[in-house]
């Protein structure tokens, strides 16, 4: 949706944001106005100093007036800084509420909302977008006042000092408002893309820096680069388009400023020295100020207005993610107690698609501390499974029950409480390990982690490390191994004493050193609570309790290793056999 230039429901909604800072608001209009009378007095304190005293040759009189004008020059400084530091503190304040109402909102939204929208783009939301709603208020808004009040008070000042010589001043104005209104529409279209072309950029940028090992990997170094130079240019090229237009109408307005204040001396320096009483020298001594004072504002406008539009084009992107409605409905009234363990998936129907089932009608039942095991080919749906049951999307039809109640009737909350999962793909934050392994869960202590890992036996890998739990990962954990993430992994998930263990692929890439502590960890860590466990290596489920197979969406065996392994032309026999043989 594109933004309007002045989106009336847009500027009220983003008004609202200044209720809490009502005084500070309030204030800066103040300071604004005061702003106005102290600079438009001066020119005119300027025309009495010399009409009344210099010309009457005065000393006493031009001291006093002189020293008038000082301070009102102090005057005007004052209120300069509180109006310049008011507004840009009070676009801080409204910009952080703002960018905090906006990150919580994308903490809510389901899985399928982050498939579908790339991470550059919710970065450039969050951070630059943001930053351009604040300049509506510290560049924008009150600038545009603050101009426009100063423009009011200077043509009072003007007319009540010289009506007939202010004329020509009104002339000549709406000549500059008609190509300040032509600069508005152009740079509105230039901004838009301005903004297009930004998001662009940092949705490229986040991908390649992310999956960086895969450029390197494929040698597509220039490839990538050709294509970041294409981006490149187009926001090259959108920037440019905004400076020819500012190049353009910049001088125009200096030029039909000047040529006014021309004009103005000419005819009044013709009438006085034709002994006119059409105007005094001291007229034209403000008038040189006052035109400036005029014109300036109503030329800046523009500039400002091209602020405001900047603002209002992120505003409007911000509020679109603001008014999605993509979260998973937390509708459940029941606290999810420490579970028993019982699983029921009924009669499940689930797409990520419309009309492109994943899940095509499963029965599962998991009895209280079993551990399941769940096999199939890569798109057998083994991984939907675990973000149905913990609720990261919503299923098509069927129902899923945990200790016999829907899980829909427990607080998504509660429910994401008691279910620990343990992903192949370990996502660590740029932190220490145990920040990661607590993830700053304030109720879990050094203890209960110390505890844990000792209990795992993870605790001597940890203590081998620089600074031991307080060793620095980096971003996603690059400083540790795979198998050490995998590690931590087990850990998060232990310390957290989930009801139900959920294993996807957790051991599928690890290396020697680290596959004997992640056995003996999973051994830990599954023993007395349910656990699922997804595997894509057969040998490391073979002491499951059941083995669920799955194939296209549907469940087509499930029991032991030992009855599944003696059923002749079996799914899971053929499995088994087809892995162990290209092993041997």
């Amino acid at each position: 949706m594109k933004a309007k230039a002045f989106d009336t429901r847009l500027f009220k909604r983003i008004l609202q944001y200044t209720k809490p800072y009502q005084w500070r608001f309030n204030g800066v209009i103040v300071f604004a106005i005061s702003l106005s009378v102290f600079a438009a007095l001066r020119p005119y304190l300027l025309k009495q100093t010399v009409d009344g005293y210099i010309q009457t040759e005065d000393a006493k009189g031009l001291l006093y007036y002189i020293t008038l004008m000082g301070i009102v020059l102090l005057l005007e400084v004052f209120s300069q800084f509180y109006f310049v530091f008011w507004a840009n503190w009070l676009g801080q304040d409204i910009v952080k509420d703002i960018r905090i109402k906006l990150f919580k909102h994308i903490l809510s939204f389901r899985m399928k909302y982050f498939d579908l929208v790339p991470v550059g783009q919710l970065v450039t939301r969050s951070v630059s977008d943001i930053e351009s709603i604040a300049r509506i208020f510290s560049q924008g808004l009150f600038m545009i006042i603050s101009d426009l009040m100063k423009m009011v008070v200077v043509l009072f000042f003007m007319f009540y000092m010289n009506w007939k010589l202010t004329w020509i001043v009104i002339v000549a104005m709406p000549v500059l408002v008609f190509i300040t209104r032509i600069f508005q529409r152009k740079m509105q279209v230039a901004f838009e893309d301005v903004r297009n072309q930004i998001s662009n950029m940092n949705s490229f940028v986040q991908e390649r820096v992310t999956g960086m090992k895969i450029v390197q990997l494929f040698n597509r170094e220039e490839i990538e680069a050709d294509k970041f130079k294409e981006i490149n240019d187009k926001h090259k090229k959108a920037w440019i388009k905004t400076i020819l237009y500012n190049s353009i109408f910049f001088p125009i307005a200096d030029i039909i400023s000047s040529l006014t204040l021309g004009f103005i001396i000419f005819y009044g320096g013709i009438k006085i020295l034709n002994g006119d009483n059409f105007t005094t020298f001291g007229d034209l001594f403000s008038y040189t100020m006052f035109i400036g004072m005029l014109f300036n504002p109503l030329r800046q406008i523009a500039d400002k207005f091209n602020e405001m539009q900047l603002g209002m084009i992120a505003a409007n992107r911000v509020f679109a993610i603001i008014d999605t409605e993509d979260q998973i409905q937390d509708t459940g009234t029941v606290e999810a107690p420490l579970f028993l363990g019982n699983i029921q998936f009924k009669d499940v129907h689930f797409s990520y698609i419309p009309d492109e089932e994943v899940i095509k009608g499963i029965d599962l039942n998991v009895k209280a501390g079993e551990t399941v095991a769940i096999v199939g080919s890569t798109g057998a749906g083994k991984s939907t499974i675990i973000n149905l049951l913990n609720r990261f999307y919503e299923i098509n039809s069927g129902t899923i029950c945990i200790d016999n109640e829907n899980i829909e009737n427990y607080t998504l909350g509660s429910l994401r409480k008691q279910i620990a999962v343990v992903l192949q793909d370990v996502f660590l934050f740029a932190d220490t390990i145990f920040n990661n392994i607590t993830l700053n869960n304030p109720e879990i202590t050094r203890e209960d982690v110390l505890a844990a890992a000792q209990e795992i036996g993870v605790h001597n890998f940890i203590m081998s490390l620089p600074d031991n739990y307080d060793f620095d990962v980096k971003e996603r954990g690059v400083m540790l191994s795979s198998g050490q993430r995998q590690l931590i992994a087990f850990l998060r998930a232990y310390v957290s004493n989930p009801s139900i263990l959920i294993l996807d692929e957790a051991t599928s890439s690890i290396d020697t050193y680290s596959e004997e502590l992640i056995q003996r960890a999973t051994e830990t860590i599954t023993t007395g609570r349910t656990s699922i466990v997804i595997a894509h290596r057969l040998a490391t489920i073979i002491n499951a309790d059941k083995i669920v197979v799955m194939d296209k969406g549907l469940i087509v065996e499930q029991g032991t290793h030992q009855e599944l392994i003696n059923k002749e032309n079996g799914y899971y026999k053929n499995l088994y056999d087809s892995q162990f043989s290209v092993a041997n």
